[in-house]
């Protein structure tokens, strides 16, 4: 799950810096918010997974 979230983080980045440069201010940060928050979000997945995996196996 985490790294469908790291590629759409990546789509929203792209999207922000191509809006930037046409000079859509508003969208640009609107999308690069959304990535913000999907790249925490995928992180927070990743953490919890590698720390279920860890536990699972009782180390």
């Amino acid at each position: 799950m985490g790294g469908n979230l790291i590629y759409y983080a990546i789509v929203f980045l792209i999207v922000a810096i191509v809006a930037a440069a046409l000079g859509f201010g508003g969208v640009a940060g609107t999308a690069i918010s959304g990535a913000h928050l999907l790249l925490m979000v995928a992180v927070v997945f990743i953490v919890v997974g590698l720390l279920a995996s860890v536990l699972r196996r009782g180390v």
